[in-house]
């Protein structure tokens, strides 16, 4: 603000607008908005909202019009001597350069608060941003540790790949050879159960349709009457016709006799 700006603010702390139309003005330099002005002042004793004083003479508090009106302004002073006429105008003036000189100290304070916090922010962003490379190093470093180790792990994993496919390829083999050497057992197995029934137990069906043996020869009859019907030892082979028979081997050995 400088001396030719035509408008003041309210000095009223939470305020801070801009005045037009009525203002108060106290005697300790201070003026405030309509508003805020007859809601302080309308207490006794009247204390200023802006520095605390006490404001208990008559002309202590003036309420003023901002923009008077051509006839007051011709009135106002009339009749008045020039040095008066200097004198208020003076104090009128110290009053704008007092409100001028407080708006500056305002500013250069909020400045400087404002300022103060920027590098107290920028300290707590600088130590942030230290950490935040602090751990992004960490990170990295962690990063190139965990690639080595999956490399390592991909390299695991490709040999025992291998491996599991070469066991694979050695189970295949083993595997055919052992369908192999099963189905060899099965025909073999069958083979024999046809060449070699077991003992003890016979198909009397196919020895029914199996073709029949020579029969044993006939012999001639003695004088003495006592002759061999037939001989049970075949000399073809041991497999006769009475091998079927229930008689007993040793009974079997026996010469039947035709007795007369």
């Amino acid at each position: 603000m400088s001396l030719c700006d035509d408008t003041l603010l309210c000095n009223y702390p939470k305020c801070r607008s801009k005045l037009s139309g009525f203002a108060w003005v106290t005697a300790c330099s201070h003026v405030f908005c309509d508003q805020h002005g007859s809601g302080e002042f309308s207490r006794s004793p009247a204390i200023c909202p802006a520095c605390s004083s006490a404001l208990s003479g008559k002309l202590d508090i003036v309420r003023t019009e901002l923009s008077p009106s051509e006839e007051y302004k011709a009135m106002v002073l009339a009749g008045l001597r020039p040095d008066i006429v200097l004198d208020i105008s003076a104090r009128a003036l110290a009053f704008w350069s007092y409100q001028v000189h407080q708006e500056h100290m305002y500013q250069e304070y909020s400045l400087s608060r404002v300022e103060s916090q920027l590098k107290q922010m920028e300290k707590v962003v600088t130590q942030q941003n230290q950490s935040r490379e602090l751990e992004l190093i960490g990170m990295k470093g962690e990063i190139s540790s965990l690639k080595k180790v999956m490399e390592e792990y991909k390299r695991k994993y490709s040999e025992v790949s291998e491996r599991l496919m070469e066991r694979n390829r050695q189970y295949q083999k083993l595997q055919g050879l052992y369908d192999s050497l099963r189905l060899r057992n099965m025909v073999v197995g069958v083979g024999d159960r046809e060449v070699m029934p077991h003992p003890g137990h016979q198909d009397f069906g196919a020895a029914q349709h199996a073709t029949p043996q020579r029969s044993p020869p006939f012999l001639s009859m003695g004088q003495d009457g006592d002759s061999r019907f037939f001989s049970c030892l075949e000399a073809d082979g041991p497999n006769t016709f009475f091998q079927f028979s229930a008689t007993p081997i040793k009974e079997r050995g026996r010469p039947f006799i035709k007795k007369h």
